[in-house]
């Protein structure tokens, strides 16, 4: 019997999940209208009928380790009203090699509105993520989306020395390029984490993108108190906020107050808790 290579069992193991999901509108509630499920990402919708579905995205895996590959693709028609969140944390572990791949697809009709809340995305000493945003929205349409990151858990002895995180973020507005940008932290990723230009010795950080949104909203953000590092600017509709934090902890405080501000709505319990 000829025996299998260790790398080619592994890659048999990995696995391969997705979620494609359409919300719809009738009379003022948003309810689920499409939902396919592959492998072991599942989608919950636990809330009564209202103006704004509440989904919640669990990874029944547990975690991401290299080679697995992730696609979430959710579409939001006209008068629809949708807020996307987590169960949990998704934590990215150590890679024998491969990236971890997750990408992210979401389409916004004029009309409609997308509150993108996932939990922080956890990386482990050694993990490899490679994570593509691409996003469509039309002309009034309203988007919130945040996504955090943390390195490491300090708090339970665990440092991310080394690794990979590479991102690529597409926001398009009628066909045309609204906003792009990239991230690549690669193998010393504590020592450039160090450096006063890139965090500070921080170990987490976040992005908030809202459409639309103006100097005031920004203004709005700046008000706050936080424990972190934060700065909004705004221009042309949108505005970015950007959060950095010693901790997961300090991380999560401040990506709430900034949150509770830009959204007339509460935020969902899981990202309270």
């Amino acid at each position: 019997m000829t025996a299998v290579p260790a790398l080619e069992v592994f890659a048999a193991n990995r696995a391969v999940g997705r979620i494609a999901f359409e919300a719809r509108a009738n009379c003022g509630i948003t309810r689920r209208w499409r939902l396919r499920e592959e492998g072991p990402l599942r989608l919950r919708c636990p809330g009564a009928p209202s103006p704004e579905l509440e989904a919640v995205i669990v990874n029944t895996a547990g975690g991401v380790v290299g080679g697995d590959r992730f696609e979430l693709d959710v579409r939001v028609p006209a008068g629809a009203r949708v807020i996307v969140t987590s169960a949990a944390a998704e934590k990215i572990y150590r890679s024998l090699g491969p990236h971890a791949a997750l990408d992210v697809k979401l389409k916004v009709a004029s009309g409609g509105s997308l509150a993108w809340l996932p939990q922080e995305t956890i990386l482990f000493n050694g993990a490899r993520l490679k994570r593509n945003v691409h996003i469509d929205i039309a002309d009034g349409a309203r988007l919130i989306f945040a996504e955090a990151v943390v390195f490491g858990r300090p708090g339970m002895g665990e440092e991310m020395q080394q690794g990979s995180l590479l991102e690529r973020w597409r926001i398009h507005r009628d066909g045309r390029i609204l906003h792009a940008e990239a991230i690549a932290l690669d193998n010393a990723i504590a020592a450039k984490l160090a450096q006063p230009a890139v965090a500070k010795g921080a170990g987490a950080i976040a992005t908030v993108l809202v459409v639309s949104a103006d100097e005031t909203a920004a203004g709005a953000v700046r008000k706050n108190s936080f424990h972190g590092e934060v700065a909004a600017s705004a221009w042309k509709g949108l505005m970015i906020v950007r959060l950095c934090a010693r901790d997961a902890a300090a991380l999560r405080q401040d990506l709430i107050a900034v949150l509770q501000t830009v959204r007339a709505e509460p935020l969902p319990r899981l990202l309270l808790n």
